[in-house]
């Protein structure tokens, strides 16, 4: 059931999407826990990437909102939680102002970064706002053209947690390449099952997914393939590079990935929520336990 929201606030905190933005925390960490293990982490360059992080997902969550609203991608029939414009919570013109506001301020917050950290720092910037608006709006709208896993597993994995490594260190390592997977690859898994729930309607709305055109069973098995080469990373940096036995923290989650897939055998339409939800935490947990491994 549709959550009533009356106040202007509490509508910007629902177009906010609060529960996605675990997805803006796990590069950051990931990518400071490497400069720990390097011994350059500097914690004021991580604060403001993390606020770069946020701003940028809020962004893109309220173009998500509002171009699919444009193309009729959001009806009454949606399984997941309501959306502020099809609702009549905030105009078009208020959601035009803030997007505005959200990537200026992510803008402006990453100009100091630019000015530790040099100009890549810069391109990664403008390349992630850019992307975040092209994941729905413009001609070539990535969500709806089958790309928009690839454009997370990239942003969220490789551009989000090397880049935060190197504002750090000024480097790009193999390794740090290397730890960018599994964040990449579990953000992209919260895409996956969501755009796993939604298939009946994205196909009606014409957002061609992923899922709307390689099927279901496809995405189980794209979900799947993520959670495995998470947990190989660990072992991969173990064997080949100089971490200890914690880099295995993560493995007390392999049965919570079990169960994870069992819930996209077994589930279906308004089920997948609480699959969604769990497959977020998942990923932010993942990453919590990731960095401890990685920064002792």
């Amino acid at each position: 059931m549709v959550k009533v929201v009356t106040s202007k606030f509490n509508s910007w905190i629902l177009a906010s999407r609060p529960k996605t933005l675990l997805a803006a925390f796990v590069p950051v960490m990931v990518g400071s826990a490497l400069a720990i293990n390097q011994n350059k982490f500097e914690w004021h360059l991580s604060a403001i990437a993390l606020l770069c992080s946020i701003l940028i997902q809020v962004g893109t969550n309220f173009t998500n909102d509002l171009f699919d609203f444009y193309k009729g991608a959001d009806t009454d029939k949606r399984k997941g939680p309501a959306r502020v414009l099809a609702s009549g919570l905030i105009s078009i013109n208020e959601m035009k102002t803030g997007i505005a506001v959200v990537f200026g301020l992510a803008f402006l917050l990453g100009l100091y970064l630019v000015f530790t950290s040099g100009i890549l720092i810069l391109i990664i910037g403008i390349l992630s706002i850019i992307a975040g608006i092209a994941y729905t709006a413009g001609p070539f709208p990535l969500a709806y053209k089958g790309l928009g896993d690839i454009a997370s597993f990239i942003f969220f994995g490789l551009v989000g947690t090397v880049g935060t490594f190197y504002l750090h260190t000024n480097e790009i390592s193999f390794i740090a390449v290397m730890t960018s997977v599994p964040v990449g690859a579990l953000i992209t898994n919260i895409l996956v099952v969501n755009n796993f729930r939604d298939i009946d309607e994205d196909r009606a709305a014409g957002k061609n997914t992923l899922a709307v055109k390689l099927g279901k069973t496809f995405s189980i098995y794209e979900f799947i393939f993520f959670n495995v080469i998470s947990f190989l990373v660990p072992l991969v940096l173990y064997a080949q590079y100089n971490f200890g036995y914690w880099i295995f923290l993560t493995y007390i989650l392999i049965p919570l990935a079990f169960i994870l897939t069992r819930m996209l055998y077994t589930l279906n339409g308004t089920q997948l929520n609480k699959t969604l939800e769990l497959t977020a935490k998942f990923s932010a947990m993942y990453g919590v336990l990731f960095s401890i491994g990685l920064a002792i």
